[in-house]
């Protein structure tokens, strides 16, 4: 199922698995800073049919076969998308009770929206790969896609995602975090004001980021934070280990929406 969802006249990318919001809660899912809808592949149909709940997908505003947008300046994009794009999307799609699932860039974004501003809609976050502070690690490969980009084959593999988008999916990422002024980037503050809790999923070989990541979110959270660091997985847990981490986002979606809550998934 596609929703007519609009941003100031924008329209945005959707797809919906399993139930509507008034039949079960749902699990929404923010993609990475080079993903889009397409990018999550059968991720979000195998949660939908694990969990029973519905799951909501979109492309971010510039990206897949969102309408095209201009290319914001540095990490503040993130900010923007946390608390202009996310709530309208929410809104627009009638989502009542949700866990947001973001992978990367968008882990970054739920949590920037969670510790940002209270929204009781909003009753877990699993965060894949996230970006809570800027590592040597991620600046190295990012410099490292650049290249690719520019001289191998990964913009004609994005373009196959992305169409039109493509340009200003890859360089608005990447432009971002490269630029000097987002090294003091930092989210232990809005860390520390979520109020729900969090399930982090971690590669063990992620090239973008550490497990220092996790120890920061330990550090600075007042919520219950749980980590399941995955041997043998690189940036993309869900697709890298995709059985243990659908099990454990399964798993703790359960737990907040349904032991917690006393809600039932639908039959």
């Amino acid at each position: 199922m596609e929703l007519d969802v609009r941003i100031d006249g924008h329209r945005i990318e959707t797809a919906w698995h399993g139930p509507a919001p008034d039949a079960a809660p749902t699990l929404v899912l923010l993609h990475e800073g080079l993903g889009c809808l397409t990018m999550w592949r059968g991720f979000p149909r195998a949660l939908a049919a694990r969990t029973g709940y519905g799951v909501f997908v979109y492309s971010r505003p510039g990206y897949g076969k969102s309408d095209p947008i201009p290319r914001p300046r540095a990490l503040r994009y993130m900010d923007q998308e946390a608390f202009e794009v996310l709530p309208a999307v929410l809104d627009q799609a009638g989502i009542r009770k949700t866990v947001l699932v973001g992978h990367s860039d968008g882990a970054s974004i739920a949590t920037i929206y969670a510790g940002g501003r209270q929204d009781f809609r909003v009753r877990g976050l699993v965060l894949m790969a996230p970006h809570f502070f800027v590592e040597d690690v991620s600046i190295r490969s990012i410099v490292a896609a650049r290249q690719a980009y520019e001289e191998g084959d990964l913009r004609g593999r994005l373009s196959r995602h992305h169409g039109d988008n493509v340009d200003t999916a890859f360089y608005t990422w990447n432009a971002a975090w490269l630029d000097p002024g987002s090294r003091g980037w930092r989210l232990g503050d809005r860390l520390a004001h979520i109020r729900v809790p969090i399930l982090i999923v971690q590669g063990a070989d992620d090239e973008y980021g550490t497990t220092a990541q996790i120890d920061l979110a330990q550090q600075e959270t007042y919520c219950p934070v749980d980590a399941l660091v995955l041997e043998e997985c690189r940036h993309s847990p869900h697709l890298d280990q995709a059985e243990p981490t659908l099990s454990a986002v399964a798993d703790f979606a359960y737990r907040v929406l349904t032991v917690h809550e006393g809600l039932a998934p639908a039959a």
